[in-house]
């Protein structure tokens, strides 16, 4: 999905990561963690390059800001990267993650079970409407949007999930980061403000679908000439 974020680089004792070889780490992980489930000991640097969809160069630099990694003639110890990715992206601990917005979508995330695999856990599902507070979501009690504070102090939660209506999205935002949140992944259809310190990811669900549509057109059209 589209998304965006501040561009805040992120630092490793080798060196700078930027935006951009930080927004590629979660997809090495996800080939790692498949591979490491099949046992596989070493992988190279095609291999995740394909799964990027990125060149072997580009690759290899992303991963030479971790450090010196890599074994020649065998590649990339997949255990030892794995670690070191999630070193950097702040899960090789599991990270509380509270989400605000108990709808359809909301909802569907909430019971999404891929989080936990990736080091993240859903604690909390806050609502302002009365109606949604107090029932179950998942394996979770739907909590009610005001006690935001107390919930985040709670849970020690410092990430959280926004699938509010947009007219909603800014004043939950505030509220949130007023209260210690210091990520949030937005999927209301508006821009956030937030200070520097806040990072946003913002997911654009009809931009994709648009970007989709564009690409069939575009498909159809070739195939017609």
């Amino acid at each position: 999905m589209i998304s965006r974020q501040r561009d805040v680089p992120g630092a490793t004792s080798a060196g700078p990561l930027s935006r951009r070889a930080l927004d590629r780490l979660p997809v090495y992980l996800r080939r790692l963690n498949a591979l490491a489930a099949a046992g596989t000991e070493y992988v190279s640097s095609t291999e995740l390059a394909a799964a990027a969809g990125a060149s072997r160069d580009l690759v290899r630099k992303d991963l030479s800001a971790l450090g010196q990694l890599g074994r020649p003639g065998k590649g990339y110890p997949v255990g030892v990267l794995e670690a070191a990715i999630e070193q950097i992206l702040g899960i090789s601990t599991h990270q509380p993650v509270i989400l605000v917005g108990a709808g359809h979508l909301g909802t569907a995330l909430v019971q999404y079970g891929g989080f936990a695999a990736r080091g993240l856990d859903v604690v909390s599902v806050l609502d302002a409407d009365p109606q949604r507070v107090g029932q179950p979501c998942g394996q979770l009690t739907i909590e009610d949007a005001s006690r935001a504070g107390e919930v985040i102090e709670r849970t020690g939660a410092r990430l959280a999930i926004l699938t509010v209506p947009g007219e909603a999205a800014q004043l939950a935002a505030d509220d949130l980061v007023h209260h210690g949140i210091r990520g949030i992944l937005n999927f209301a259809p508006v821009e956030l403000e937030v200070p520097e310190e806040v990072s946003v990811r913002v997911v654009d669900v009809s931009a994709e679908l648009q970007l989709l549509a564009f690409h069939h057109i575009s498909g159809e059209a070739g195939s017609a000439r």
